[in-house]
């Protein structure tokens, strides 16, 4: 029994393998840009959107074979916000954040055959603190381009953690796979043991 990880995501892929389970990776190429672009101003419907959409491109390569899509925006004042492009934008982007509170949108989707079979969103409330430049300095200097790799440009799983004074949300969520939801999933698509 196994299933597909449509996402080349680290993250993504170390929760399920740290949980025991089988799957094959296979990201998915969809033009995020255009379907982010349509957006009508609902984040956590638009994290959805792409979850499906991934699942579903790599489902239609992939037949007969359970395929699971995540994607996760970041939700400031309204606005969205993609992966910083550089370690200098992550440095912009946490400086804009600090004191202030956000939200992570995640999506998941599953698809098997071309049909959508399980969906799932989730929102996590960040209240990052009101760190010092110094501690910004420090930070930066020791994450490096691992701020590049998410849409809050923070390391949560690690020092990132030392940003915020509070998270309100699924610990895997903020990492960019909500896990309990996705295991009972697997469980009743018969992708793993019950």
């Amino acid at each position: 029994m196994s299933f597909v990880l449509a996402s080349g995501s680290a993250s993504r892929r170390a929760i399920l393998q740290n949980a025991g389970l089988v799957f094959d990776t296979d990201p998915a190429d969809v033009d995020e840009d255009a379907l982010k672009h349509g957006h009508d101003g609902d984040l956590s419907a638009l994290a959805l959107r792409l979850a499906e959409a991934k699942a579903l491109a790599v489902s239609a390569r992939r037949p007969g074979e359970l395929v699971i899509g995540a994607d996760q925006v970041l939700d400031f004042q309204g606005r969205l916000f993609d992966k910083a492009k550089s370690v200098r934008e992550a440095e912009e982007r946490l400086k804009m954040l600090r004191g202030q509170v956000h939200w992570l949108k995640g999506g998941i989707a599953a698809a098997r055959d071309g049909v959508i079979v399980w969906r799932h969103a989730c929102e996590s409330r960040m209240a990052m603190r009101d760190f010092s430049d110094d501690f910004l300095a420090g930070y930066m200097l020791a994450a490096g381009e691992i701020l590049t790799k998410g849409v809050g440009a923070y390391a949560y799983e690690g020092l990132g953690a030392q940003l915020f004074d509070s998270v309100e949300g699924d610990f895997y969520a903020v990492l960019g796979l909500p896990l309990l939801p996705v295991l009972t999933m697997l469980r009743e698509q018969g992708a793993v043991s019950r």
